[in-house]
């Protein structure tokens, strides 16, 4: 895991960020680790992988015209065991 330095914090988001680190019983630096996860990685984030098979799935697209937007997934590159 990497290692983070902020500087120059102001004296009052440093306090709001310790007594938010008190309420949820967590030490200062797990704190700020969920503050920055939860602002990159939202909960109602849709992934864009996700958002267009949804559009596609909604517009019906057969497994060939998805294959253009996903060759490594196409029928053609399934594995076969026989």
């Amino acid at each position: 895991m990497r290692t983070l330095t902020i500087r120059n914090v102001p004296e009052e988001v440093y306090r709001a960020i310790r007594v938010r680190a008190a309420q949820n019983g967590r030490t200062l630096q797990a704190e700020m680790c969920d503050i920055f996860t939860t602002a990159v990685k939202p909960e109602g984030r849709v992934k864009l992988g996700d958002l267009l098979a949804s559009f596609g799935r909604e517009v019906k697209l057969t497994d060939e015209e998805m294959a253009v937007f996903d060759p490594y997934h196409s029928p053609a590159r399934t594995a076969s065991f026989e």
